[in-house]
This record gives C-alpha cells, sequence and structure tokens, in this order.
C-alpha cells in the first residue's frame, strides 16, 4: 500500500471514474489491493503486470506471492515469467488446449512453452523452479 501514500491525498485521493485519473499501472496495483483485502478463495488474475515497468513488476509479483499462498489461483498470462513458480501450466492456443504440465516438465521438453520462453529470453540457465 506504499504507492497510494505517494498520491497526493494518500488513500483520499480522487481516481476519477474507471480510474482515468490514474496510470495503467497504478490502477493494476489497485486492483491487486482490492483483492488483498476481499481475501478470496479463489483468485484469477489475467496479466496482473502486463503495464507496470520491470522495478513495480517485480515488488508486484512479490505481493502476489504472498496473496496466493494458501488459496486456489488461476493466472493468464502472456509473460511467461508470470507464471514460472506455478505448480500447473495450461497452455492454450487458438482456443485450443495444446500442452499442459509443470513449469519444469514444460521447459526440459520440446513444447510451444519452452519455444515461448526462449523467445522471451527468461534467462533461464540456472533458474531453480519451484
Amino acid at each position: 500500500f506504499d504507492f497510494i501514500n505517494g498520491f497526493p491525498y494518500g488513500f483520499g485521493t480522487k481516481v476519477g471514474e474507471r480510474g482515468l485519473a490514474l496510470s495503467g499501472g497504478q490502477r493494476q496495483r489497485i486492483a491487486i489491493a482490492r483483492a488483498l483485502l476481499a481475501d478470496p478463495q479463489l483468485l484469477v488474475l489475467d496479466e496482473a503486470t502486463n503495464a507496470l515497468d520491470s522495478e513495480n513488476e517485480a515488488l508486484v509479483q512479490q505481493a502476489l506471492g504472498r496473496l496466493m499462498k494458501g488459496r486456489t489461483n488461476l493466472i493468464i498470462a502472456h509473460r511467461l515469467a508470470t507464471v514460472l513458480g506455478a505448480h500447473h501450466i495450461i497452455v492454450i492456443d487458438k482456443g485450443l488446449l495444446v500442452e499442459s504440465g509443470s513449469p519444469q516438465e514444460l521447459l526440459s521438453e520440446d513444447t510451444r512453452f519452452a519455444a515461448m520462453a526462449a523467445a522471451q529470453s527468461l534467462g533461464l540457465d540456472g533458474l531453480e523452479l519451484s
């Protein structure tokens, strides 16, 4: 919640209708903060960090890691680094399920997931996957 204190009036800052007075990254961080407060059993994150710069993405990923513990999570992402800590990954292409497995399984085989990871230059050498 530290970023909210950076607003002119903190939690009292008017954000405009649908948050139009905020940047995309600020809207995403507020949506994640709301999810933290709601404490849902099922958490659905659809491109939760796509509007964030690298520094803020790392901070949000840390917060999401805490938020996701002890609940079921469905994460929709094009940035594969976002899902490397998942227990199970499903790859969908043109509406069809084309691959399914753990990150380790999908990265160790000749898969679309591995090809996408290489294309995104995730720097997977020596990376320990949980």
